[in-house]
């Protein structure tokens, strides 16, 4: 059964946005940003989904960690940092439509925290807030079933990834599939969903701004369960995800490095040749001399080959 939600007026007008924030992202090559940034944004992405979860490790603390340096921290706390490190480093490895990657991924989070990592429940659970139950999953016999029919719905719906991306999200909530850990998978699952749509969504922190409002994303998960139905879970996600694509195209101001240029150009190009012209029409905004430079620095590093002379000159990049 496809899960059950509304396309509303708001949700088509989020979509409309975040289409037009991702040309502007690819418009202004962000849509793999610099190293640092990137790292930097990993590092928000972890610590706020695991803060989410009751992690107490700051920034700092989670860059010494991904630094591989040593910190005084409860053990658990910072396991669950190294696990969520080596799960976002497999990102791409994942496959989103996949059953097993997903468990795989699971199993990499949870690792060393429960036992049955990456192993669909057959017990029944609740979910509790304080001493009060704030949600009875389905019962063990019927959840390898449904999360089978929600990766159903991920191949062969027509739904757009956008909207996939946040129905998955709310249905591993509500399913609750592994005995813990299912927020920071159905979070981290939404990433995967969400690059096959854009490469920016690797490194958006979203986390971070559920974090910041992680009294409003329970309070509509629990309104979504109520109704049985995840239109309201679609449009706060969209708003999310819009929001993060806004804070990205405002406040990253990024000057592209030579290397940061050589990088996004070989994705393009692959293994074909190419001249400098070639290198201009795609980076419209730098000099010859710039595009020069660009290309002298990289056959030096051992980046680029090189034939030819003058104006019959042409680059290969190297395997």
């Amino acid at each position: 059964m496809k899960p059950p939600h509304q396309i509303t007026t708001k949700i088509l007008e989020l979509i409309s946005s975040i289409s037009e924030k991702i040309g502007e992202i690819n418009a202004a090559y962000l849509y793999k940003p610099p190293t640092e940034l990137r790292k930097k944004n990993r590092i928000k992405t972890i610590q706020s989904s695991l803060e989410i979860e009751g992690n107490s490790l700051s920034l700092d603390q989670v860059t010494a960690i991904l630094d591989n340096k040593k910190i005084i921290a409860p053990k658990k706390d910072i396991l669950e940092v190294k696990n969520a490190i080596k799960a976002y480093e497999s990102l791409d490895s994942y496959n989103h439509t996949s059953l097993t990657s997903f468990c795989k991924a699971h199993a990499t989070l949870m690792n060393g925290l429960i036992e049955n990592a990456g192993k669909i429940r057959t017990k029944s659970v609740g979910i509790l807030k304080g001493a009060t139950v704030t949600h009875i999953a389905p019962p063990g016999d019927f959840v390898k079933s449904l999360v089978k029919e929600l990766f159903d719905y991920l191949k062969r719906d027509k739904d757009l990834l956008l909207i996939k991306s946040c129905v998955f999200h709310y249905e591993i909530e509500f399913i609750h599939p592994f005995m813990d850990g299912n927020g920071r998978i159905g979070r981290l699952w939404q990433t995967v969903i969400l690059k096959q749509y854009s490469p920016v969504f690797e490194f958006l922190p979203i986390e971070s701004l559920i974090k910041a409002r992680q009294t409003e994303y329970y309070r509509i998960l629990g309104e979504s369960d109520n109704k049985v139905d995840s239109t309201g879970f679609i449009e706060f996600m969209l708003q999310i995800i819009n929001e993060s694509l806004e804070e990205l195209l405002t406040n990253q101001n990024v000057n592209l490095t030579s290397q940061d240029r050589m990088n996004i150009f070989k994705e393009k190009i692959g293994k074909s040749t190419f001249n400098r012209q070639d290198y201009m029409r795609h980076f419209k905004d730098i000099s010859t001399a710039t595009a020069s430079r660009d290309l002298k620095l990289a056959v030096e590093n051992g980046i680029l080959n090189k034939t030819g002379d003058k104006r019959t000159t042409s680059y290969k990049f190297k395997k």
